[in-house]
């Protein structure tokens, strides 16, 4: 059973920067495209960021140009790079692989991320 571990959160002032960690267990994970998602008080959970077994990225136009994924695959890693945050990207951020339905395996606990001066 994939396990997803995610790491990295925390408080940080507007304009700040945090990077984001996601341990994936299993020895599948460089098959899977990978996705990060946030979900802030009061909102569905969205996908802000997924990156393709291959490296390809997409974005959501909301952090486009300022969070960028990436992956390690001898690490089964995946990684968001935040910067410049802003409040509005307050949110728990989880890691998944992305499905039409939502994530492919079973969500882990996630990290918070607070941006308030």
């Amino acid at each position: 059973q994939v396990q997803l571990v995610e790491s990295g959160g925390g408080l940080v002032q507007p304009g700040g920067s945090l990077r984001l960690s996601c341990a994936v267990s299993g020895s599948l994970f460089r098959f899977h495209d990978m996705g990060w998602y946030r979900q802030a008080p009061g909102k569905q959970r969205e996908l802000v960021a997924r990156i393709s077994s291959g490296g390809s990225t997409n974005y959501a136009d909301s952090v486009k140009g300022r969070f960028t994924i990436s992956r390690d695959n001898t690490k089964n890693t995946v990684y968001l790079q935040m910067n410049p945050l802003k409040p509005e990207d307050t949110a728990v951020y989880y890691c998944n692989a992305p499905l039409p339905q939502g994530g492919r395996f079973s969500w882990g606990q996630g990290t918070q991320v607070t941006v308030s001066s």
